[in-house]
């Protein structure tokens, strides 16, 4: 099959496993360009990976062979970046978050729709060989009729002060339902379906921060938390089923959890933000049964959806990590926040397909038959 040229805008930390990837796993995929406003950091990843251009993103954005474009800037900036790439004619793959309101979400989508191009937004951890493998166990009956499901994720923040942006990790963008929800609530759709209903609660231990570690270089300084730093919900499914998950950057460590119980067994299913992990099953009889995965792709794979994308260009089947999925996790993430402050259940304005699993057999590192 026909390369796809892409390119990247974006060469912080997460432009590491995305260039790994796209330049050595997919090999649908060919990096054309980076571009960053930090030029120096733009070629310093392009000397790394062996990419040909380092540029801006308007050199990037002008390059007509270029098909594909992901966007890996600050959250912030993500819809103004992506509508720049659509109206360069450009297929567009972002990180997460989609955006922040529904109305921005739309703006890409609308403008896509006009222009007859694609938008793809991560997470694309549920294209795993860990949730592919639930996902089976599940429509294959495993557990019988899913009724109820359970997702938590505890984990620390930046406290200690030692990164020198730390405040950002305590604002909107890299709060816990913004920045690690959507690993679950994705997983929680490719799993279970689309989501018809929710309600939530959420809150801070703190509303403000002083910086105790007498080694960080702002010690003493003291900065506002901006954004929930702990979130409790319940999702109601449109097949009946229902979820609670709790997100919390206020603790420590690193605990997840996601369990999705059958009326026939109960399925403990891989850390959603990872590609592997232990699948596990509890049957009614007692038995428990640790099961091998029927897919591929247990490593780091990010840059999976972009590949997804490539092939669904070239075959004109739907892409898996969609738009119209993220637009659905988004209303999910602001209805849950809605609904803290209305003490009102929220329901869903987007809906969305479920995601059509990947097929089984797949040549190596390849998404099509």
């Amino acid at each position: 099959m026909q390369k796809t040229k892409i390119g990247i805008i974006g060469c912080g930390a997460i432009s590491s496993i995305y260039l790994e990837n796209c330049t050595k796993t997919f090999a649908i995929l060919e990096v054309a360009a980076v571009a960053d406003l930090n030029l120096e950091m733009a070629r310093k990843r392009a000397e790394e990976y062996g990419i040909p251009k380092a540029c801006s993103a308007s050199e990037l954005l002008a390059d007509p062979e270029i098909e594909i474009v992901i966007n890996l800037t600050s959250p912030h900036v993500h819809t103004e970046v992506n509508l720049q790439i659509l109206n360069a004619g450009k297929h567009v793959y972002s990180e997460k978050p989609f955006a922040f309101t529904r109305e921005d979400a739309d703006k890409v989508l609308n403008l896509a729709k006009e222009r007859g191009l694609r938008v793809g937004i991560a997470p694309d951890t549920f294209l795993g060989g860990g949730l592919q493998t639930a996902r089976k166990l599940i429509d294959d009956g495993w557990i019988g009729k899913p009724y109820m499901a359970s997702g938590l994720i505890l984990m620390g923040n930046a406290w200690d002060g030692m990164h020198p942006n730390f405040h950002h990790y305590l604002q909107t963008g890299w709060d816990p339902i913004f920045d690690m929800a959507p690993y679950y609530l994705t997983a929680f759709v490719h799993l279970l379906g689309p989501v018809r209903r929710v309600s939530g609660s959420a809150g801070s231990v703190h509303s403000e921060y002083t910086v105790g570690n007498p080694q960080s270089p702002r010690y003493g300084e003291t900065v506002p938390v901006g954004a929930p730093m702990h979130v409790s919900a319940t999702l109601d499914f449109e097949n009946g089923a229902m979820a609670s998950l709790q997100v919390a950057k206020e603790s420590f460590g690193y605990t997840p959890r996601l369990e999705i119980y059958g009326t026939e067994g109960i399925l403990h299913v891989n850390d959603p933000n990872m590609f592997d992990g232990a699948i596990t099953l509890q049957q009614r009889n007692g038995t428990v049964k640790e099961f091998p995965y029927s897919h591929g792709f247990s490593q780091n794979s990010r840059g999976i959806g972009v590949a997804d994308m490539a092939y669904a260009i070239r075959s004109g089947r739907a892409h898996r990590a969609s738009g119209e999925l993220s637009r659905h996790v988004l209303d999910v993430t602001i209805g849950i926040l809605e609904s803290s402050k209305t003490d009102k259940h929220v329901y869903m304005t987007a809906g969305c397909e479920r995601p059509a699993p990947l097929p089984l057999g797949l040549i190596y590192n390849q998404l099509d038959q």
